[in-house]
């Protein structure tokens, strides 16, 4: 990390809509040539905070401050900050040329230096040969290459991104998060990405804010959400876990011993305070569990029976009871392979503490 400024200050910004509230006191830095995602159910604040960043909303308190300026309350044309929307927004009239070049010429630019821009973001992005062609004459990648080339152009600080892939297919959809990806790294840009989508949250980001009713659940790097989520809505919203609810025994540092069904388990502490004898739960991804066929020299080992199996191609779902242990059960993802070898009689299954999150909630 450098102690550069951040690019974008969000400082303290609330807003209401009637009596729904959108944002709530919310504060964060952006760094210069992050990759930033936005993630969260419908109604969590995330297009809200995209839109007050463009400057098509105003919120009701508190400061933006873009490349140490305060714009909180200029329009969306004096900010150096560009948008891509989520159905492209390009205009059906104009060719790939001309969408391109609007930006631009909104800034005056002459326009030499205005096919020079066109022919080299148009290389950039792999349009050549696309140019004298209408919206309606390209595909959905061609498209959304399109309006991030327009996008583009004119240089922006800072680039809005409002779930611009969602009109694609599965199968483009994954080819053009990489592309996306891509551009952003060679372009050394900031991008502001908002989805709701877990998995496409995860393959693009340098870093992910989770958002639930207006403010920030957690920030981290998708590593860190996904393996070490902080609060219950985390660990549920992001990908497929275990959730381990027990009585919380004993605190050694960041360790925290705990009782689930009689048995004693340990997993990573949560930031805030716990006292012996509290309710706890914690995460445990499905494919963190191991399978042995004698006690593991494991932080946390049980024994219980498959009594499911779900194929799923490249790897198995198995559900689990646990051994005399009423309404405890497991969930686990494995090779194809193991789980077709995993028959009916009881295993062992371990984890270590380190892959068991306690949630703050």
């Amino acid at each position: 990390m450098t102690d550069a400024p951040p690019l974008v200050r969000i400082e303290g910004i609330s807003k209401s809509f009637g009596n729904t509230v959108a944002l709530d006191n919310l504060t964060l830095d952006i760094a210069r040539g992050e990759f930033v995602t936005f993630l969260g159910p419908s109604g969590c604040g995330k297009s809200t905070t995209l839109r007050i960043l463009g400057g098509f909303e105003r919120p009701d308190k508190g400061r933006v401050i873009l490349d140490g300026e305060d714009v909180t309350t200029q329009p969306p044309e004096k900010r150096h900050v560009n948008m891509v929307f989520q159905d492209y927004a390009l205009f059906p009239h104009m060719t790939v040329r001309q969408n391109i070049s609007f930006g631009l010429e909104l800034k005056g630019m002459d326009k030499a230096n205005i096919k020079r821009r066109q022919d080299e973001i148009m290389a950039f992005l792999e349009l050549d040969g696309f140019g004298d062609r209408y919206p309606g004459q390209l595909s959905g990648g061609q498209r959304q290459r399109v309006a991030l080339a327009r996008a583009l152009a004119p240089d922006p600080a800072l680039l809005l991104l409002d779930e611009p892939l969602g009109a694609l297919d599965a199968k483009l959809r994954g080819q053009v998060q990489q592309e996306l990806k891509s551009i952003q790294q060679r372009t050394h840009k900031t991008f502001f990405f908002v989805t709701h989508d877990q998995e496409e949250a995860l393959t693009m980001s340098d870093r992910i804010v989770v958002m639930n009713k207006g403010r920030v659940e957690q920030d981290g790097t998708p590593e860190e959400l996904y393996f070490h989520p902080a609060t219950r809505f985390v660990a549920e919203f992001i990908g497929e876990t275990n959730l381990l609810s027990g009585q919380m025994r004993a605190r050694d540092g960041d360790r925290i011993v705990m009782d689930w069904f009689g048995h004693t388990l340990s997993g990573q502490a949560p930031a805030g305070p716990l006292q012996t004898g509290d309710a706890i739960t914690a995460s445990v991804r499905l494919e963190k569990l191991g399978f042995h066929t004698t006690r593991p020299n494991a932080a946390n080992a049980v024994q219980g029976k498959v009594v499911g199996k779900t194929f799923l191609g490249s790897r198995m779902a198995l559900d689990l009871v646990i051994e005399e242990t009423e309404g405890a059960v497991l969930r686990a993802f494995v090779d194809a392979e193991t789980g077709q070898a995993v028959g009916a009689d009881p295993i062992w299954i371990g984890w270590d503490s380190d892959s068991m999150a306690v949630l703050q909630d």
